[in-house]
């Protein structure tokens, strides 16, 4: 039986939160000390970067001047929504993580003092909070399973979301704003040069994974070579550029039924309305192959809204399962319509049932 993602012992990092004095660099800037960057600094927060592992800070430092210090050493552009002011370090981290949009237990404090440390940790009991005698190990102990060509992108992908979202604010209508992005869809048969990508959305999607299951390389691949089971992938893109490969489907076929064992979506494009597309191409297709459509749907401390797409969409349960979850099952009577402003493409895939 697969668990949930959540349960993997290894913290999956998502953003790295880093002080500035006496920790990404030697000295106090306010004290017009000669400051010094740590060593291997520039090179880590590079590296992370192209892991696709945020870099952000919490300072407690006037902004111009640890803004021009940072650009000095060539490092400013690497930080997204930096937080540098006179606030506690918890309300920094409250809003880096609000605007990533991504659980506290995905961020990692890194902070020289015991006290900044104890205090986000007293707010933020998931955050993992560390001394700088961390820094040397960094990327040993954060490297991800996998770097995928989506790695690299995303602190671009989180820039392309900020212009977008600021174009929703002037333009004030979110329909007509949707409408304006040329939203392009598309949905694949999962290949092996997916899976990579495939495994990471499982490990660090939880917010929207109606299962919480994470999965393997090897047992992906074994699954897209399986005849009675269908891995979908779907990708996003729009006039600003591509969001990536952004969910994931999986079907099991048996005795007449589609099992819908895995779906999820990336939280970044949930603005998009785009939750539903997958699910409704999904059952489409189980229409036309005339056989049942059920889904598995295991509660996790956040996958609410995941239970709300599938109820939303007219599934309703059907029973219980013995991990706690429940079995979901649409009559596929009435399927909800594609947003209008969305072009989707679904090549077509061929599926046992």
């Amino acid at each position: 039986m697969k668990t949930p993602s959540s349960s993997t012992k290894k913290p999956v990092i998502k953003c790295v939160v880093w002080d500035l004095d006496n920790t990404l660099w030697n000295g106090v800037l306010l004290e017009h000390d000669e400051l010094q960057l740590r060593d291997g600094i520039k090179e880590i927060i590079q590296t992370l970067d192209q892991w696709g592992i945020i870099n952000s800070i919490s300072s407690k430092n006037n902004f111009d001047d640890a803004k021009a210090k940072l650009e000095s050493y060539g490092l400013w552009e690497y930080f997204l929504y930096p937080q540098i002011s006179w606030d506690l370090k918890s309300n920094a981290i409250s809003t880096i993580q609000e605007k990533l949009n991504i659980g506290f237990d995905a961020i990692a404090f890194i902070d020289d003092q015991a006290f900044e440390r104890e205090e986000v940790n007293f707010v933020h009991h998931k955050v993992h909070c560390y001394d700088i005698d961390i820094i040397p190990q960094i990327l040993h102990q954060f490297k991800p399973r996998f770097i995928t060509p989506e790695s690299s992108l995303r602190r671009k992908m989180y820039l392309d979301d900020e212009v977008r979202n600021n174009e929703e604010k002037e333009i004030g209508n979110n329909q007509a704003f949707l409408k304006s992005l040329d939203l392009d869809f598309r949905i694949t048969r999962a290949t092996v040069d997916d899976l990579q990508r495939v495994e990471e959305l499982t490990i660090r999607t939880n917010q929207l994974n109606a299962t919480g299951y994470s999965y393997s390389y090897d047992e992906l691949e074994t699954l897209i070579h399986s005849p009675n089971h269908m891995l979908l992938v779907a990708e996003l893109t729009d006039r600003y550029g591509s969001y990536g490969k952004i969910g994931v489907a999986m079907a099991e076929f048996n005795q007449g039924i589609w099992n819908l064992k895995l779906l999820l979506m990336s939280c970044r494009v949930m603005s998009r309305g785009v939750g539903g597309v997958l699910l409704s191409y999904i059952m489409h297709k189980a229409k036309s192959q005339n056989t049942r459509l059920q889904a598995e749907f295991l509660p996790t401390d956040r996958n609410r809204l995941m239970y709300v797409t599938y109820k939303f969409s007219g599934f309703t349960e059907a029973g219980k399962l013995e991990n706690g979850g429940v079995v979901l099952e649409h009559n596929l009577e009435k399927i909800p319509a594609y947003p209008e402003y969305i072009k989707v493409q679904t090549p077509d895939l061929q599926a046992t049932s």
